[in-house]
């Protein structure tokens, strides 16, 4: 079941790298969720894009997501995808963070002014989706896939077997 968590995905403090940024803001929604479901595995995730020592979230508006596409067009970055697990009855929290390089092709204003237009860019880190339309800007991806589209599917495992989660328990064919 997926539930919006509403958590808050401000951070204060420059001095917080993008993987503590990440992982603050995965743990932050598990603790929101958590509280409605306490005996049961909560899982959380948040993706940034890390470009220039700046952290590029989702776009308040269609200028803002234009100044971030503008930002990243023809140009490598980082995307750092935080991952939290809440065991049932709070016996323990477990988190892990990925980071990929993405690069992106280079893109007329014609073509981010389009995709912008297209509504997809509102909500996603970086105001691109590399799973959607946003996909065919993209001439690189050096990591894990699965982060960039923003669940590390890998860490994700690793966590729940950190907390004792049987494979077979995982998923039934």
């Amino acid at each position: 079941m997926v539930v919006p968590s509403h958590a808050s995905e401000a951070v204060k403090g420059d001095d917080m790298g993008p993987e503590e940024q990440v992982r603050l803001l995965a743990r932050r929604k598990i603790e929101t969720v958590s509280r409605m479901w306490p005996g049961d595995f909560v899982l959380g995730a948040d993706t940034i894009v890390y470009i220039d020592g700046v952290v590029l979230g989702k776009p308040e508006n269609p200028e803002d997501a234009r100044s971030m596409l503008r930002t990243i067009a023809g140009r490598t970055h980082v995307v750092y995808t935080g991952v939290a697990l809440y065991e049932p009855g709070g016996q323990r929290v477990l988190d892990d963070f990925d980071k990929t390089e993405v690069t992106m092709s280079p893109l007329t204003q014609e073509e981010i002014d389009w995709y912008v237009g297209t509504g997809e860019p509102m909500d996603k880190a970086g105001s691109y989706a590399l799973q959607g339309i946003g996909g065919m800007f993209v001439q690189n991806v050096n990591g894990d896939f699965s982060s960039v589209i923003g669940l590390p599917l890998p860490k994700v495992y690793r966590l729940l077997r950190l907390a004792g989660v049987k494979l077979e328990e995982l998923l039934t064919v």
